[in-house]
């Protein structure tokens, strides 16, 4: 199977563009299109993974129907018969990788969860015993679980990194309502959907939300609890001392880690093998967590 790395729309201006989305603008709705690209530290690969934008919009698809409760969120259908007629003639190549959604105004802000010490997180508590300025007991080991979920907020970047920055800096940035309003949502939609997971025998160590404003209303936005906002391990093989097995995109960081190559573009080509595993790790993700197999 052929990976989708590129995309434009004849007629279709496009909004933006991504490490991963192609997003087009539709006048009063955007569609988020996830395409198989796959980026690595901060440099988009040269071959994608198939299913991978599948994988993506399915996953954020089924989260945002299950955790609409807590929150409301910018998804219209995935559904291509619920899409604007302009965008018929391009139904095949859009199928189960695009989103139509309401534009939102979205807030400078990433919110990040954390129920397990891992990433760099677990770097910064062995050498000063906190995450993110926030003091935790002594004693933990990497990748163990964190007594209660922590919010860990993040000042967007437009390139490279997000900045990881305190919670007084996100009021700064939101004004302290919102930013209560963001870290009360973020670790509610954290605690059900680790609960689910759990359930379904992936643990989510951490992962990140987006969030905007639709009439003033807070919304979620962008995807949500996806290999690639989250960090999944299996649970049937976790234990807490050492860097547990993922189904995310740890294993592409863990091939090129052995390279030589100084994480500058242009990036290497990851072999057949190394797509190929991940392309399963990325379906697995979506066969437990949704229950099915990926249509």
């Amino acid at each position: 199977m052929e990976a989708l790395t590129a995309l434009d729309l004849p007629d279709i201006p496009k909004f933006r563009s991504g490490k991963v989305r192609e997003v087009f603008d539709l006048g009063d709705a955007l569609l988020l299109v996830a395409t198989d690209r796959i980026s690595a530290f901060d440099c988009i690969l040269p071959n994608g993974i198939p299913d991978k934008g599948a994988v993506l919009t399915g996953l954020s698809a089924w989260w945002f129907d299950r955790l609409r409760a807590i929150v409301p969120n910018h998804l219209i259908s995935t559904d291509p018969a619920r899409w604007p007629e302009r965008l018929q003639p391009h139904v095949e190549r859009l199928r189960g990788r695009a989103m139509l959604t309401r534009k939102a105004q979205p807030l400078p802000i990433e919110c990040v969860v954390r129920g397990y010490l891992a990433g760099s997180g677990w770097k910064e508590y062995r050498e000063r015993g906190t995450v993110c300025g926030i003091p935790l007991r002594p004693g933990y080991r990497q990748a163990e679980r964190l007594a209660e979920p922590i919010f860990t907020p993040a000042r967007k970047a437009e390139t490279g990194h997000d900045e990881n920055i305190s919670f007084a800096q996100a009021a700064d940035l939101a004004g302290p309502d919102l930013a209560a309003r963001l870290r009360d949502a973020s670790l509610a939609l954290y605690r059900e959907a680790a609960a689910h997971a759990l359930d379904r025998g992936i643990i989510i160590a951490d992962t990140k939300f987006e969030f905007g404003l639709i009439d003033g209303q807070l919304t979620l936005i962008d995807e949500a609890l996806t290999p690639d906002s989250s960090r999944f391990w299996p649970a049937d093989s976790y234990a807490p001392g050492g860097n547990p097995p993922s189904f995310d995109k740890q294993f592409v960081r863990d091939y090129l880690e052995c390279l030589d190559w100084d994480k500058k573009p242009p990036a290497p080509p990851l072999p057949a093998t190394v797509v190929a595993r991940t392309r399963e790790k990325y379906r697995e993700a979506y066969r437990r967590i949704v229950g099915a197999e990926l249509p």
